[in-house]
């Protein structure tokens, strides 16, 4: 399961978002015996650079990979942690 949530993630930002570089980590061992463990939801690390991220401030960035995880994030996802960055960041 858990390597379907991150294929999962990856393939929605990729979707979503294009990024130049993606890298989704698997945090969800970290926590065991945690609240969202215990219902079986995963805990995840996501580093994303994109273009479509000019421009845009941190809240915002942060809201665009919400986005694109959808329902995904209600049903898979308690904990994201996000570093989003555009190109020229990078």
């Amino acid at each position: 399961m858990t390597q379907h949530r991150v294929t999962t993630i990856e393939q929605l930002l990729v979707t979503a978002l294009a990024p130049q570089e993606l890298l989704v980590k698997d945090q969800s061992h970290l926590h065991a015996g945690h609240v969202g463990a215990r219902e079986g939801k995963g805990h995840f690390d996501v580093t994303i650079v994109s273009e479509k991220f000019d421009g845009v401030n941190r809240i915002g960035r942060h809201r665009l990979v919400y986005d694109a995880l959808g329902a995904f994030m209600e049903s898979d996802i308690h904990a994201l942690r996000i570093n989003a960055f555009s190109p020229a960041e990078r």
